[in-house]
């Protein structure tokens, strides 16, 4: 079993940073690949970036130069630092992690950007 915990969401106005942790406990041994997703309302949850134990990563397009996915693999933890923010980024942001196959997602932070 795998827990993951999101930290630092919040409001910020268009263009400003952000930045969002996430935390694993549990088996995080068997972690791998870890990532980020969103999820805007009346919308499907989609990939932000990934990154692999190895330093590995992987965006979206429309995150790409503005996000960027690192980690810390002696703590697991794996971090997305955001800038020139737009209202378009507003959505709840997930961690997620899959091992031996089961995906693992933590409860999610909320991003809202004002205009």
């Amino acid at each position: 079993q795998v827990q993951l915990v999101e930290s630092g969401g919040g409001l910020v106005q268009a263009g400003g940073p952000l930045r969002l942790s996430c935390a694993p406990s549990g088996s995080t041994r068997s972690i791998n690949s870890m990532g980020w997703y969103r999820q805007a309302p009346g919308k499907q949850r989609d990939l932000v970036a990934r990154i692999t134990s190895a330093g590995s990563t992987d965006y979206a397009d429309s995150m790409k130069g503005r996000f960027t996915i690192s980690r810390d693999n002696a703590k697991n933890t794996v971090y997305l630092q955001m800038n020139s923010l737009t209202p378009e980024d507003t959505a709840v942001y997930y961690c997620n992690t899959r091992v031996f196959f089961v995906d693992y997602w933590g409860q999610g932070t909320q991003v809202t950007v004002s205009s």
